[in-house]
Parts: structure tokens; C-alpha cells; sequence
């Protein structure tokens, strides 16, 4: 009997787009031949909507739908409930996808409605979706774990009241130039690149625009590269290999990312010395060290000499036609529909830990 998979995209973050671009490969790839789907969106408003199809996702109409939906946390039900006027069902789903990127995503919060409705998903659970959504909690772990990584000042936002006080800090820590970030975000949304205390002012009143706590880091000069992992629970950890970004700007921001076709990815590009084994080994290692679950993308820095230092974590990667995992995870033998089959499996065994 074919098991039900929720899926659920969109989100109240500012990478809503990127979800439902990444829901379209998700949904596209469920195995039709043991899946069956229900599908919800969630607009930027935080409504959650029944999507009848992909074709609604992919046309940009599922907004229109007159269907609300939400799951039941209830853990006996494990039902999805649909309301369309004033009639009321009910549909039993087996496992749960959230391809939400981001806040009320990737940070925990909807891990916890499964974790109560005792509903397998796919994905890392609440503790490591909050932990790596939050770069400052993310640095502390892989301190902790001993591995390197860019120098970095927190900030918080009711501090920039005196902004002299902050940038005396900052500018007493490090020279320019500095990269400033939103704790809580993903995409590179919100980053921005000082090369001064104006541009490091301007910087930090974006960054609190997305977030109230900010990190400051240091200058990293070296290659982007993403490692892909898959694994916890019952399945070993392991790296199925990496990807280089090869960005048409200054940085990986989200114009370069997402707008600019000159940006450019490597699958298994050839790294300086034993730099491509160490990013593995680390990746594999931070993963761990934050419980993960299912599936990461692990980011590092690796410089012209081969060092090797950590960037950030994403518990919920991208699946669009232009992201690193799902490109790295067909390198090693799994092509699309393969790699979602072996993650909701993956996601199967999270109660039977």
C-alpha cells in the first residue's frame, strides 16, 4: 500500500520563493509508484492552504485556494485537516516533508508540531534545526567541536542605539573588511560586506532589519565549497562528497545566487592537498556534534593553502535546479527521485531509535 507524504512549502521566511522553487523538484520526485501526496502551502501571511497539484505551485496560483489547512498535532489522529467552507475532512499521512526554508521552517518550530503528532519527517529534529539556524548557537557547537572557523563578534540589536560603542568594538576586533549577518537566516539574505565604518554601519541596520541578533565576522579569503551529508538515527553519518560555488559577485549573496546566471557550480571539484577528505571528515563531524538528522549542507572555506575553515549549517538545504546537495547527491548514485525516497525512508526509522 503506498504511504501519504505531506509536503509542505512557501513560509513566513524571507526565502519563501526558494521553497516552493524547491518544492517543485521535491514534489516532481516523489516515487508516484509508493508515494502518495498532500500538499499545503503557507503563505508569506503565515495561511496555510491545501494545493490540489504541483502544476498550482509551478503557475504561482496556489494562493488562490479557498481550502485552509493545517496538521493536527494530535499524535493518535496523524492527520492533515482540511477545511473548505463550511465542510470539515480529515487525511491520514504516514511522513511529512517540510521543504521550508528558514525561519518557522527550518528552525525547529514546525519539527515540533511532528515531534507532538509523533509524525516522521524528514529532516533534522527540533534541537538541531534551531541550533544551526542560529549562526551564533551553530559557532558555539562547532567551537565546542574544535573545529575552525571565521573569528566572530555577536551583536545585538537594542545595542545599536550607540552605535559608537558598537563599532568601536567591532573595528577594536578586526580590520576591514568585515562580513556582517543575521543570526536567523538562510539564503545569504541579509549579508552585506564592509569595507568601512560607514559600509559597516549600513551593514549592521540591514542585518538587524532581518534579525535582532547579528554576527560580525572576520574575512575569510578562500574558495566556497558545500558539503553534501545524509545519515543519524539508525543510518551511519556520511558525506556523499563536495561542490564548489563559483560566485558572479564579490560574495555568494542572494542576487548572485538566485539573479545572476554567471554563478556557477562544481561538483566535485579539485581542492589543495587533502582539503576535499578534511571538509568531509569536518562536515560529518558538526553534523554530529548538533544531533542532525536525515540531511545537512555543510559550507566551508578553503583557502589557497588548504586550509580548511567552517562557514555555516543548513539543516533544510535547497532542492531547486541550481542547489548543491540534490547536484552532489547524484554524483555519488542517487538522482533525484532516489535521494527523496531515501530520505522519507530515512525519515520512517526516526521513531524506531
Amino acid at each position: 500500500m503506498k504511504k501519504t507524504v505531506l509536503v509542505l512549502f512557501g513560509g513566513q521566511s524571507s526565502e519563501h520563493e526558494v521553497s516552493c522553487k524547491s518544492a517543485i523538484n521535491v514534489i516532481r520526485n516523489v516515487d508516484p509508484a509508493l508515494f502518495e501526496t498532500v500538499l499545503i502551502g503557507i503563505t508569506k501571511a503565515g495561511e496555510w492552504l491545501y494545493v490540489d497539484s504541483v502544476e498550482e505551485i509551478e503557475k504561482d496560483t496556489w494562493r488562490n485556494s479557498s481550502k485552509k489547512a493545517f496538521m493536527a498535532p494530535d499524535a493518535v489522529e496523524k492527520s492533515v485537516v482540511i477545511l473548505d467552507g463550511e465542510h470539515c475532512s480529515k487525511v491520514k499521512v504516514d511522513v511529512a516533508i517540510p521543504v521550508l526554508h528558514g525561519l518557522y521552517g527550518e528552525d525547529g518550530t514546525v519539527q515540533g508540531i511532528f515531534e507532538l503528532a509523533k509524525l516522521p519527517y524528514v529532516g533534522c529534529g527540533v534541537f538541531a534545526s534551531s541550533a544551526s539556524m542560529d549562526k551564533f548557537y551553530t559557532k558555539v557547537v562547532v567551537d565546542r567541536a574544535g573545529i575552525r572557523q571565521a573569528a566572530y563578534e555577536p551583536v545585538f540589536k537594542d545595542e545599536l542605539s550607540d552605535m559608537d560603542a558598537v563599532t568601536a568594538r567591532i573595528e577594536g576586533r578586526f580590520s576591514y573588511p568585515v562580513f556582517i549577518k543575521p543570526a536567523n537566516e538562510g539564503s545569504s539574505c541579509g549579508i552585506t560586506k564592509a569595507e568601512n565604518r560607514e559600509m559597516l554601519v549600513s551593514g549592521l541596520r540591514v542585518a538587524a532589519e532581518h534579525d535582532r541578533k547579528i554576527l560580525v565576522e572576520e574575512t575569510i579569503v578562500g574558495r566556497e565549497i558545500e558539503c553534501a551529508v545524509f545519515g543519524g538515527g539508525k543510518d551511519p553519518v556520511v558525506a556523499f562528497g563536495v561542490g564548489e560555488v563559483q560566485a558572479a559577485a564579490d560574495y555568494y549573496d542572494y542576487d548572485a545566487k538566485y539573479n545572476n546566471p554567471d554563478s556557477k557550480t562544481v561538483v566535485g571539484p579539485t581542492l589543495p592537498g587533502n582539503a576535499a577528505e578534511e571538509v568531509m571528515e569536518s562536515a560529518v563531524k558538526i553534523f554530529r556534534a548538533v544531533d542532525g538528522y536525515g540531511l545537512a549542507r555543510v559550507d566551508f572555506f578553503v583557502c589557497e593553502d588548504g586550509t580548511v575553515v567552517f562557514n555555516e549549517l543548513n539543516t533544510l538545504p535547497g532542492f531547486t535546479a541550481i542547489s548543491m546537495y540534490p547536484m552532489i547527491a547524484e554524483a555519488a548514485g542517487y538522482d533525484k527521485k532516489a535521494l527523496i525516497s531515501k530520505l522519507i525512508d530515512s525519515a520512517m526509522k526516526r521513531y524506531e531509535r
